[in-house]
């Protein structure tokens, strides 16, 4: 098709820089070839080393690599913590530094960049800590299922809790005997205070309580203990991984 002027609608080529009847500036478009310089290498977009690599999150942690290092040595530290170790459990302050420092320390080695904070360790071991606890009480709760139904070991079970509330109550009453030396606490509300007590502990629910109440404080010590094992897992690391490199 020939293009026409804009303003008289006189033919014209489509070389023609100028309209031949009415002087018209025409416009002329060429397509501009890309140079080869300027092309993309089809080989390095199609590279899978050419990927960009998973990028850090807001803290600064690449997530997916600090969750593959937390589990690779929460799982064994938790083992270790739980009631299927019978000498690990007297250790479970050293299993969980342990682990939650080779976690950072194996997290320094393999993201990018290479260099870590404090706060970074901490969090890293915190991770690492919430594996380990979850797989420690996880396990310590089929032991006991284990114990009582299946094993038929309930008998023992419970001669081990009266010894134990028996032990509690001893103290209790002795607490209870200081207290009612001081001015404004009679005898008998010392045996009270004792007798609920006891009656509490002697209960299912106070039972329950009572294990699930140990159970979590000791998840919560083992969880700062992994925050301090993040924090030295830092100061392991050589100086030029502890600090942004500028």
């Amino acid at each position: 098709m020939t293009p026409a002027c804009l303003r008289c609608g006189e033919s014209v080529q489509a070389t023609d820089r100028y309209c031949p009847a009415c002087g018209m500036p025409q416009l002329l478009c060429q397509p501009i070839e890309q140079s080869e310089a300027e092309q993309p290498d089809s080989r390095l977009a199609a590279s899978p080393a050419a990927a960009p690599a998973a990028s850090p999150g807001a803290t600064g942690i690449t997530w997916r690599l600090a969750l593959s290092v937390a589990i690779l040595f929460g799982i064994p530290a938790g083992l270790l913590c739980s009631t299927l170790s019978s000498i690990g459990q007297s250790l479970s302050i050293l299993w969980m530094l342990s682990a939650a420092a080779w976690s950072v320390v194996l997290y320094a080695r393999r993201a990018r960049p290479g260099w870590i904070t404090m706060g970074m360790g901490a969090r890293i071991g915190f991770v690492t800590g919430l594996v380990a606890c979850w797989l420690t009480l996880f396990v310590n709760g089929i032991a006991l299922w284990l114990q009582r139904f299946p094993l038929h070991q309930g008998a023992q079970l419970d001669a081990d809790w009266s010894s134990l509330v028996a032990r509690l109550m001893d103290q209790v009453a002795e607490i209870n005997r200081q207290m009612a030396a001081q001015p404004g606490f009679s005898a008998s509300d010392a045996a009270q205070i004792t007798h609920l007590w006891s009656s509490f502990l002697a209960s299912p629910q106070g039972r329950a309580g009572f294990m699930l109440f140990a159970f979590l404080f000791a998840a919560f010590l083992l969880l700062l203990f992994a925050i301090l094992g993040g924090v030295i897992g830092t100061r392991l690391l050589p100086a030029e991984r502890r600090r942004p490199r500028v």
